[in-house]
């Protein structure tokens, strides 16, 4: 405690704040108990620190992504030899490929300040008029998850990228005035996982748009040694293609484990990942020689092994693994569809030949599955999380027809 009276950091006040009658401020404080995490701090800046520096700073040294480099390395250059602002740009793709380190790469080429947001922060036109009004000219505006902006917000962002300018109403009734706030040129970088649900007029306004692929494992290995070399990690190249091959075609993983393997080779070894270490370090950590963690496998031998193989429903396969079904849709599903393990159908989910043999498993001689399950149904898009024919009577739309029983003529 400062002679001030204030708190010295780490000191937590008491829950109850009502003050108390003959009680100064300087005795509540000295009353309350310290708050001690030696290691929360330290921690959390490490790691932001390390994120920090394994992205790279422009795009020489931007691993992958080959086509996606030559296209924006184009709309840079023509933009810095016009001296101009770069075309607005919407980056797609799963999480972990790389889109904010492209952001931050767009802004180190152009020279420029870069703002960053999210879609969720922006949920009212007025927090993205507060946004856009205090950008600077040229400067690079990163807005994150794009597609989950709300709908009001998008509308004015259309004119604001077009035309630089935003219409704001000011006061309310009788009183109300519309402003016209004129904007500085500036780019804007667009991120998402799921472009369809962007408006088509917001989409039309991006200048170039790029669909971010899963790496393979040659470029995930370039991935690795780069970052080990940052971490001074010593690693053999065999380590190194161990890990690319567990970390399911994304960089953020593949960074993930190699610091898991780092901390593993350092603790039980002499600090040098070799493959052997890399596989038991991995083998600690739950991830097996596919990529697949513990809700994966928890996910396919559940199919496996409680369902038959499946069709089953993605809330009943939900509840069967304790997880929600979002988590399950959202988290497992897409790696495992990816990797030919589980399919979709419009029954439910069913698990492939190729997940009997990597979980070392034998399929159920015969059909085990009842006729209704085999044939499609009428729910097409695979979401229904039916798990057989609702009320358990049989589907007319694949089951034969059955007889018209008709009067005589008389």
């Amino acid at each position: 405690m400062n002679r001030d009276g204030t708190l010295l950091p780490g000191v937590a006040t008491p829950r109850d704040e009502t003050p108390t009658p003959g009680r100064t401020a300087v005795d509540r404080a000295a009353a309350a108990e310290p708050v001690h995490r030696p290691f929360a701090g330290p921690a959390d800046g490490e790691n932001r620190a390390t994120e920090a520096a394994l992205r790279p700073k422009d795009l020489d040294g931007f691993i992958g992504q080959e086509r996606v480099r030559e296209q924006l390395d184009l709309v840079l250059r023509a933009a810095r030899q016009r001296s101009a602002t770069a075309d607005h740009v919407l980056l797609s793709g799963a999480p972990g490929l790389g889109k904010t380190t492209l952001a931050m790469v767009i802004a180190a080429e152009m020279g420029a300040p870069l703002r960053i947001t999210s879609g969720p922060a922006i949920q009212h036109p007025g927090d993205l008029a507060a946004v856009l009004a205090s950008l600077t000219g040229g400067e690079v505006l990163f807005l994150d998850e794009i597609h989950r902006m709300s709908r009001p917000a998008e509308e004015m962002l259309y004119l604001a990228m077009e035309d630089f300018r935003v219409d704001i109403v000011v006061g309310t009734g009788l009183d109300a005035t519309a402003m016209s706030l004129e904007l500085p040129p500036f780019t804007l970088v667009g991120a998402t996982v799921r472009a369809g649900m962007l408006l088509p007029p917001l989409r039309d306004r991006f200048g170039f748009t790029a669909h971010m692929e899963f790496y393979d494992p040659a470029e995930l290995e370039r991935v690795i040694h780069r970052s080990a070399r940052l971490l001074e990690v010593e690693i053999e190249p065999a380590g190194a293609a161990e890990i690319a091959g567990r970390s399911r075609g994304t960089p953020r993983i593949a960074n993930r484990l190699l610091r898991r393997v780092r901390d593993y080779a350092q603790v039980t070894a002499d600090g040098v990942v070799t493959r052997e270490i890399a596989s038991a370090a991995l083998g600690v950590y739950e991830v097996d020689s596919r990529g697949l963690d513990r809700l994966d496998r928890a996910v396919l031998h559940a199919l496996l092994k409680l369902f038959g193989g499946g069709p089953v429903g993605l809330a009943t396969l939900a509840v069967a693994v304790g997880e929600e079904r979002e988590t399950v849709e959202e988290v497992a599903e897409p790696f495992l569809v990816r990797e030919g393990l589980l399919a979709r159908t419009s029954r439910g989910r069913i698990a492939t030949p190729a997940a009997w043999a990597h979980l070392g498993l034998v399929p159920p001689p015969g059909p085990s599955r009842p006729s209704w399950a085999a044939s499609p149904g009428p729910h097409q898009n695979g979401d229904s999380g039916q798990d057989g024919p609702p009320g358990g009577r049989p589907d007319r739309t694949t089951s034969p027809a059955a007889p018209l029983h008709r009067p005589p003529p008389r």
